[in-house]
């Protein structure tokens, strides 16, 4: 009977999964360009690479870079999926550039920043506006109560807020959002997720007063449920179903 093989030595030996096994693929990435030094106006540019069909679009977009054009500029960090950094755009929905495959969108792919946030240059976008909305919820836990121990949470209520623990601020469901594309005063699906993590912590003591900043007309109440930014989510939080349940709190003024 053959030795049992590692998780490694599997990854290694398959034809299909492994980076630099399969034949390249030519892409070519139509990406939207903005340069304040060069252009008061957007424009488009193309550059086509050669790529390993199971590389990150990430990757692709570094390829671009350090070869073609050192002018290109996006933000990145982790290239996976953890930091949030590169939401961009891509083929006209939100999504990770390190979480899409160059399979997936070959032979060609069109790559823009978020919408929603003034341009800086090329796919970097003024984050703060976004941040401002999550600074105003009271992003963190509230409780002034003395303790000789840690603050118990039994596991159903840990579950009760599980899924909004997952935000990275990536911001790709706020930008899905056309209400926050039309209304800058909007606080945003981001905002509200984190919001709601907090709301529906035990342990916490401020659900009121965050309840009362997302009652006002910049808050909850904008959202017209359209799905965009659950669909965005490149976590998978139903952001949706947090945004009702928050809704539900305010009209009932409790967690």
């Amino acid at each position: 009977m053959a030795a049992s093989l590692t998780p490694a030595e599997i990854l290694n030996s398959s034809d299909e999964r492994r980076v630099g096994a399969t034949p390249l693929v030519r892409l070519t990435l139509r990406i939207r360009r903005f340069n304040p030094q060069v252009s008061e106006e957007p424009w488009w540019d193309e550059f086509t690479i050669q790529v390993d069909p199971f590389e990150r679009l990430v990757e692709a977009l570094h390829q671009v870079k350090w070869h073609q054009d050192g002018t290109l500029t996006f933000r990145r960090s982790c290239a996976h999926g953890i930091c949030g950094s590169d939401a961009m755009v891509i083929n006209g929905r939100n999504a990770l550039a390190c979480k899409v495959l160059v399979k997936d969108v070959a032979p060609k792919v069109t790559i823009e920043p978020i919408r929603g946030l003034a341009v800086l240059k090329d796919l970097i976008v003024d984050m703060e506006p976004f941040f401002d909305g999550y600074r105003a919820v009271l992003p963190y836990l509230v409780n002034d109560e003395e303790t000789e121990r840690e603050r118990v949470q039994m596991p159903e209520e840990r579950e009760r807020y599980d899924d909004t623990t997952k935000c990275i601020l990536c911001a790709a469901c706020t930008t899905s959002c056309p209400i926050f594309w039309s209304d800058e005063t909007y606080i945003g699906p981001a905002a509200i997720v984190n919001a709601h993590r907090f709301i529906f912590d035990s342990r916490d003591r401020a659900p009121r007063e965050r309840l009362g900043i997302l009652s006002e007309k910049t808050g909850v109440f904008r959202c017209r449920t359209t799905f965009n930014c659950t669909d965005a989510c490149p976590r998978g939080i139903e952001v949706t179903k947090a945004i009702q349940e928050v809704k539900r709190a305010v009209l009932f003024d409790r967690p």
